[in-house]
């Protein structure tokens, strides 16, 4: 898998900031297919930092509906997998330079 295939966009939620903040740990949605070693890989050369842990999660589907003038319309929302990223001491990672 390629390097710009693997990270998809970074989470930034207020529990995520949180945990920027206090434990140098940053959340990415990232490839179904990725696992931990290309995700590693894949931070540390996008953003220049050492990565000290990954640990991963899957995000399952979730049904959703919704009422409209046209009744209920229900769809499904897609499962996603996080990626919680962890630098070394003095590292971090600024997301919001592109803003």
């Amino acid at each position: 898998m390629k390097l710009s295939e693997v990270l998809i966009k970074p989470i930034l939620t207020e529990k995520a900031n949180s945990q920027q903040e206090k434990l140098r740990r940053y959340a990415f949605k990232v490839s179904r297919k990725a696992n931990k070693l290309e995700i590693k890989k894949a931070v540390e050369t996008f953003y220049g930092v050492t990565v000290t842990s990954v640990n991963t999660a899957v995000a399952p589907a979730k049904n959703k509906s919704r009422f409209t003038k046209a009744g209920v319309i229900s769809g499904r929302k897609p499962a996603y997998k996080k990626a919680f990223v962890t630098v070394a001491e003095g590292e971090n990672i600024d997301l919001y330079s592109n803003i």
